[in-house]
C-alpha cells in the first residue's frame, strides 16, 4: 500500500557565484586568460576597454536600468577587476612541457607515399597509441574498431603493414608492443657492423628475459662474450629509450606549452614577498552603459521589452559574478600562497630541500581558515617562481615522520637520503632494503623496510637484484 508523508529536508545548494569561483580557482594562469576572452566575447556587457574617464566622458557606474528587476545591489567598485601589474608587460620566466606527439607523428605521416586508404588506417594506429608511444591493443581489436567507429574495411595484414610504416616515423621505437620491440627498433637503425651495436641486438632479440633479471653471466656464457664486451653492450641498451612517447625531439620543440608561474616570489631586504603576475590579463568590468544601449535598441511593445530585460538581466548577472569570482579567486590564491611561505620560510630563504617541513593540505587549510578542497584547487597545476627555479606548488607538500631525535622530517628529505644511499653503494653488490634500514638508520632516519620498499618504488628504484651491474 502506498503511504503518502511530508518530509523536511534541508539541503546545501551552491550559489552561480560560488560554483563560477570553484571553477576559476582551479585554472592555472593561461587558461584563466584563455576563459577571460571567451567570457568577453560571450557577454555583452563585461568591457576590457581602458577603465580611465577622460574629460567629457560619461560616467558608466551610475547608469541604472529602470526595466530590469536587481535581486541583489553589488556597488559599482566590485563591478571591476585589474589583472594588470604595475607594469602592463613584465617579463617572467616560464618553462616548457611537451605536449603529446599525435600531431607530429600525424605531419610525418603526411609526407608518407600513401593513399587515402592507408593513411586512414596508419591514422588510426597513431591515436590508439598510448601516451609512451606504445600500441597495446591487438591487431584483431584495430581491425574491429576501425569497422565500427571509423567506417574503414581492412584485414589483420593491411594493418601491419602501417604499422610498420608508423614504426618508421620518429622519435624511433614508437609504435612498438612491447619493450623488447621498442628497444629492437631503436637498434635496428644504428650500425650492426660495430661490435656493440650487434651485441646488444642478439641479447634483446634471444635473451631478453635473462637481461631483464640480469642474468649477465648466463647471457656471457651462451654468447661467449668477455666481461668488456657485455658491459659495451649492456651500456648501447641503457642508453635507449624506453618510452619514446615520453618526450619529443628537439625538433619539435615549437609545439612544446609554455607554462607561466602564477605567483613571483622575491627575497629583498631580508623579506619574501609574493606577487602574482597577471601581465596577460586583460582588465574587465562591468560596463552598465553598454546594457542600457541595449536596452534602448529594444523594439516598442511590451513583449520586446520584456526579452530586453530578460537578456540584459542574465547577462548582467553574469558579468557580475565573473567579475566578483576573479576577485575572489585573486585573494584565495595569494592567501593559501602567502601561508605556504609563511610555512615553509626556513625552505624558501634557503632554497635548501632539507629545511622543506612536512606540510600537508590541512596544515594550510587550518591557516587560512579554506575547506581543503579548496586548498586542492588551488594547489593543482600552479607555479612558484622563487630565486631557485619554478616550482609546482604541488612539490612543496610532503607527509612527515619523525627521525632519532623524535623531530617531524619531511619524507621529501628522507626520500633524498635515501636516493643518496642507491647512488653511492657499490653497483656489482647493491644494497637490499634490509641494508638500506641499517644505513638510514646510521643517517639518523627510523625508517621501516616497508617504507623504505614503498620510498623506493616512488623513486623508480628497482630492487637491488635489478639494480646489479658487471
Amino acid at each position: 500500500m502506498l503511504k503518502q508523508e511530508l518530509s523536511q529536508k534541508q539541503q546545501q545548494k551552491l550559489s552561480p557565484l560560488q560554483i563560477q569561483t570553484i571553477k576559476i580557482i582551479e585554472l592555472p594562469i593561461l587558461e584563466l586568460e584563455q576563459r577571460i576572452r571567451k567570457e568577453l566575447e560571450e557577454n555583452p556587457v563585461l568591457d576590457d576597454s581602458p577603465a580611465d574617464k577622460k574629460e567629457g566622458d560619461e560616467d558608466t557606474s551610475d547608469i541604472s536600468l529602470s526595466d530590469i528587476k536587481e535581486d541583489d545591489s553589488i556597488p559599482a567598485y566590485r563591478l571591476y577587476v585589474n589583472n594588470y601589474g604595475k607594469d602592463e608587460r613584465p617579463q617572467y620566466n616560464t618553462f616548457s612541457v611537451k605536449q603529446s606527439f599525435t600531431q607530429s607523428l600525424m605531419e610525418q605521416l603526411g609526407f608518407r607515399n600513401l593513399d587515402k586508404h592507408q593513411h586512414d588506417i596508419a591514422a588510426f594506429i597513431i591515436g590508439s597509441l598510448d601516451d609512451d608511444g606504445y600500441l597495446r591493443r591487438d591487431i584483431d581489436s584495430l581491425v574491429d574498431d576501425m569497422a565500427f567507429r571509423a567506417n574503414i574495411s581492412t584485414n589483420e595484414e593491411e594493418v601491419l603493414e602501417m604499422l610498420s610504416v608508423v614504426q618508421e616515423l620518429e622519435p624511433v621505437g614508437v609504435g612498438a608492443r612491447d619493450l623488447r620491440e621498442c628497444l629492437l627498433l631503436q637498434l635496428d637503425t644504428l650500425n650492426q657492423d660495430q661490435e656493440d651495436v650487434h651485441n646488444a641486438t642478439v641479447i634483446i632479440r634471444d635473451y631478453f628475459q635473462e637481461f631483464s633479471n640480469r642474468h649477465f653471466q648466463k647471457i656471457m656464457a651462451r654468447l661467449n662474450l668477455s666481461e668488456e664486451q657485455m658491459k659495451k653492450a649492456t651500456a648501447k641498451i641503457v642508453k635507449l629509450n624506453p618510452a619514446p612517447g615520453g618526450q619529443i625531439d628537439d625538433s619539435y620543440n615549437d609545439q612544446a606549452q609554455q607554462i607561466v608561474p602564477d605567483f613571483l616570489l622575491t627575497y629583498e631586504n631580508g623579506e619574501l614577498n609574493v606577487t602574482m603576475p597577471r601581465f596577460s590579463l586583460p582588465e574587465i568590468r562591468v560596463n552598465k552603459k553598454y546594457a542600457q544601449i541595449l536596452m534602448d535598441a529594444a523594439g516598442s511593445s511590451e513583449r520586446q521589452k520584456k526579452e530586453a530585460a530578460t537578456f540584459v538581466k542574465q547577462k548582467m548577472d553574469s558579468a557580475k559574478w565573473f567579475v566578483e569570482a576573479l576577485k575572489q579567486r585573486h585573494n584565495t590564491l595569494m592567501s593559501t600562497m602567502q601561508a605556504i611561505v609563511d610555512y615553509q620560510k626556513e625552505y624558501f630563504m634557503s632554497g635548501d630541500e632539507g629545511n622543506l617541513k612536512p606540510m600537508v593540505l590541512k596544515d594550510i587549510a587550518e591557516v587560512t581558515g579554506f575547506d581543503i578542497s579548496t586548498i586542492s584547487r588551488v594547489v593543482n597545476s600552479k607555479y612558484v617562481e622563487t630565486p631557485f627555479g619554478i616550482l609546482s606548488l604541488k612539490y612543496l607538500f610532503s607527509e612527515g615522520l619523525e627521525n632519532q631525535e623524535g623531530e617531524e622530517v619531511s619524507t621529501r628529505e628522507v626520500k633524498k637520503a635515501l636516493q643518496e644511499c642507491v647512488d653511492s653503494e657499490d653497483k656489482h653488490n647493491p644494497l637490499t632494503d634490509d641494508q638500506l634500514v641499517s644505513i638510514m638508520k646510521e643517517r639518523g632516519y627510523k625508517v621501516a623496510r616497508r617504507t623504505i620498499a614503498k620510498y623506493r618504488d616512488q623513486l623508480n628504484i628497482p630492487k637491488a637484484r635489478l639494480r646489479k651491474e658487471i
